[in-house]
């Protein structure tokens, strides 16, 4: 394949990095940022996100990079959510006088590493992309550098992600070693009908490197601080797009490296989402920080797409895409009403803060109720369609083991309701707890419109989302 076709492929990514230089120089001679530099950012993510749909599908590099349908569905969804976690961020950083253009620009590096997670076709480009969106999520994690609590998460998300990435790496190397290649086609066709214990042994340390990034039980100690002291339009983002490119590393390498052992990996990727949906359930029980508890929140719904993952196949796949992009919407609507509410310039960050928000901001509190609703899995909202896709995939499967994982998950989230019923209740039930200052307008803008998706938008949305996403799944498993 000729240079110029190979260019074509990895379009986004060469716009993404192209943008950031340009910003990061632009940037450092400006000395702050600017309405227009963040337009700029946003403008580069919005035209990735057009050329991942509009370019050409094919394998790059020798098989290296894939641009497939699955790819374009991932980094358009990742694309757009990172842009908006821009918007989000710099207006809430200038709330604050403590604007940054390094805050765009580690944004896009971050999505640079999901998009190349996205199109992974080796070991190697997977590590790479994993690695690249991780250290831009480090610094975002301790971005204020004055805050105590946040330069705790960057901390503590960075030492933690270390012992991930040597899990990751290990288990590549026990893989290379086994296989012979790191390319996932020639994986497949080494472990086709023979499962050696060394290839077996690599893939449980890989999943087990995986599975930290996705934050799944029990690898997911890092989530409840990290949440609680990163900035919240960081937050937001955390929760959104880099849980959308991990679930894609999932799919990517169980699907097309190991396509015939899936005996062997559903059984562990069963136990880890049954462990997420339950720990997530359960210890959300105890928070009273809304953002640790989103964490735990974001824990069980990891579960509940790993389960997606498990069960393969188009069906299987297409359920965890559906399942993600719905999620995406309710928790970044969520983290932008939170972070447009405060209270004497201070963030209203616990469930004791929402005492009687519906008498003081009844738009924002009916759209966090929307959310609350959403996440429990209450029909007709958008969270109760991302489950019915996944827990419909497992038991039409006609596997014992996903069927009654499926009922268990199910159990769990009649568990995760409690806390969901909690903040409602505390919304519209409690007393005011004081007046709430006037919200940020552009948080809230998007808290409205990302409540409105919820319902009733998703009803129209599902018409074309449910075909593009089993187009997308349909990709997989051809390395």
């Amino acid at each position: 394949m000729t240079f110029a076709a190979n260019f074509s492929l990895v379009l986004p990514e060469v716009i993404l990095g192209a943008s950031a230089l340009v910003l990061l120089v632009w940037g450092a001679f400006q000395g702050k940022t600017s309405p227009l530099f963040t337009g700029a950012a946003v403008l580069a993510l919005l035209a990735a996100a057009v050329a991942a749909v509009c370019g050409p599908h094919g394998h790059a590099f020798n098989g290296v990079y894939a641009a497939d349908a699955a790819a374009s569905y991932a980094k358009v969804a990742i694309y757009l959510f990172s842009a908006i976690a821009i918007v989000l961020g710099d207006r809430w950083l200038a709330v604050r006088g403590d604007q940054k253009f390094e805050y765009a620009v580690l944004v896009i590096l971050a999505a640079v590493g999901m998009g190349v997670t996205a199109s992974a076709g080796d070991l190697i480009s997977l590590y790479i992309g994993v690695e690249l969106q991780s250290l831009a999520l480090y610094v975002l994690a301790a971005f204020r550098r004055d805050d105590a609590k946040s330069s705790e998460a960057g901390l503590k998300y960075f030492v933690l992600g270390a012992l991930s990435s040597g899990l990751l790496l290990y288990g590549a190397s026990l893989i290379y070693g086994f296989a012979g290649s790191t390319r996932f086609a020639d994986i497949a066709a080494v472990a086709h009908g023979a499962h050696g214990m060394g290839l077996l042994f690599g893939l449980v340390f890989l999943v087990c490197g995986l599975a930290f990034k996705v934050s799944a039980a029990p690898f997911h100690m890092w989530t409840p601080d990290v949440y609680e002291g990163a900035p919240t339009p960081v937050v937001g983002f955390f929760a959104a797009a880099p849980k959308l490119a991990a679930m894609m590393m999932f799919a990517r390498v169980l699907g097309d490296a190991f396509p015939d052992a899936v005996g062997q990996w559903r059984q562990i990727l069963v136990i880890t989402a049954l462990a997420s949906v339950f720990v997530g359930a359960f210890a959300g029980l105890a928070q009273s920080n809304l953002k640790r508890l989103w964490a735990y929140s974001s824990i069980a719904n990891v579960g509940y797409a790993l389960l997606g993952v498990a069960t393969g196949g188009e069906v299987g796949l297409q359920s965890m895409l559906m399942f993600m992009t719905l999620y995406m919407v309710d928790v970044t609507g969520f983290f932008a009403c939170l972070q447009a509410l405060s209270r004497d310039g201070k963030p209203m960050e616990t469930i004791e803060d929402m005492a009687g928000l519906v008498k003081e901001r009844p738009g924002v509190a009916l759209a966090m109720t929307a959310f609350s609703l959403s996440a429990l899995g209450l029909p007709p909202f958008s969270g109760f369609w991302a489950k019915f896709y996944v827990f419909k995939a497992a038991m039409g499967s006609g596997d014992v083991l996903l069927q009654w994982a499926a009922v268990l998950g199910l159990v769990g989230s009649v568990v995760a309701a409690f806390y969901y019923l909690r903040l409602i209740k505390t919304m519209w039930f409690d007393a005011p707890a004081g007046a709430v200052d006037k919200p940020q307008p552009t948080a809230r803008a998007i808290g409205f419109a990302a409540a409105l998706f919820s319902f009733p938008v998703v009803l129209v949305a599902l018409v074309w989302l449910d075909p593009a996403a089993r187009a997308a799944a349909a990709a997989f498993g051809h390395a």
